[in-house]
């Protein structure tokens, strides 16, 4: 490996060190998949690392990949996945990030549909905000950087639930060269697909309609493809916005916070995305709801798993099912295997 002069936090590592710590990529290594490439764990250097593979990029263009892969490094922020270095000597540059433990935000909202426990909305709230903490860091830079595909399965949940937003290291391959749009269905803002351009605006969509999932409990898109965001617009004029609301969070003495909530996912998901407010007064609106008083005043139950086992389904959906009548704590020291699709 080598330390990029005057960078003490970027790493330059050798093609051999990446094939010995995933065992030349071994599949019993991987643990997530996903559009954007396939993502391993490892060991590096006596550390846990996440590996992830991303697409190709031209050799003129590699010395400028790795200016923008330095200027990722020094983010540092304990809501941001840590990206340590990477490796250019494949066909596809591998990034190098810090080994989160337990779960994403998609696996956290797909145990929640099932009614396998109870994520208050104070839990909620707060995991919003460290997000949108998190993405307002990263537009607020010098170098301000722009994730492109804001979603939950992006929000890795560190031991307490900790919110890490992950998977911004991509984003800086040539923007110039795509011909479909970056991102997820369900989650793209329809002015980026008009104009192929990433801009903050686009970020703050994609984090409205994260809003809505933890609202409603709903998937961004129905089986009958139709919209989550269209169904809340709507219900918003009809007036039967508490009809789509996750029961688990209805509460009289929490809607006056619920309401405030929805308004502020209005205003993220505005077309044209010109009025939509900054990532960072996202965050202070959330952070500040968070820390009502109705809302403190449900604390947050143990999110006990009963007998729940980790399965690896060979795809970027992950699901718990039986095995026994045991049961464990939500937590790094569970002896359900707590495996993630890191840095997606």
């Amino acid at each position: 490996m080598m330390k990029v002069e005057g960078n003490a936090g970027f790493t330059l590592y050798d093609r051999q060190e990446i094939e010995t710590a995933t065992n030349n990529f071994n599949k019993a290594h991987i643990v997530g998949e996903g559009g954007q490439g396939t993502v391993y764990r490892a060991m590096l250097g006596g550390t846990a690392v996440a590996i992830k593979m991303c697409k190709e990029i031209d050799e003129s263009r590699k010395m400028e990949f790795v200016q923008e892969l330095v200027i990722l490094c020094r983010v540092n922020h304990p809501n941001i996945v840590k990206l340590l270095g990477c490796c250019l000597q494949f066909e596809a540059p591998m990034l190098v990030y810090e080994f989160v433990q337990n779960k994403t935000l998609q696996e956290l909202l797909d145990l929640q549909r099932s009614r396998r426990f109870h994520v208050t909305l104070g839990t909620r709230l707060r995991i919003a905000a460290e997000s949108a903490e998190a993405l307002a860091h990263l537009h607020s830079l010098p170098h301000p950087i722009l994730h492109g595909d804001v979603k939950p399965a992006n929000i890795l949940l560190a031991e307490g639930l900790v919110a890490k937003v992950s998977d911004f290291g991509c984003s800086t391959i040539d923007e110039s060269t795509q011909t479909v749009p970056k991102g997820t269905p369900g989650y793209i803002d329809p002015d980026y697909i008009l104009e192929y351009q990433l801009i903050a605006k686009n970020d703050v969509y994609s984090f409205g309609v994260i809003l809505l999932e933890l609202l409603t409990g709903k998937k961004p898109l129905s089986k009958e493809r139709k919209s989550l965001t269209s169904m809340f617009q709507e219900a918003m004029v009809n007036g039967t916005f508490r009809e789509l609301l996750d029961s688990d969070i209805v509460d009289e003495a929490s809607m006056r916070v619920i309401h405030r909530v929805a308004v502020l996912a209005s205003r993220c998901l505005v077309v044209p995305g010109t009025t939509r407010p900054a990532m960072a007064l996202v965050a202070e609106e959330l952070r500040r709801l968070a820390l009502a008083d109705e809302v403190q005043r449900y604390p947050q139950p143990p999110l006990v798993l009963e007998g729940l086992s980790f399965v690896d389904t060979g795809s970027t959906i992950s699901i718990w099912y039986d095995e026994s009548k045991t049961s464990g704590v939500y937590s790094l020291e569970n002896k359900a295997v707590l495996s993630t699709e890191f840095a997606r």
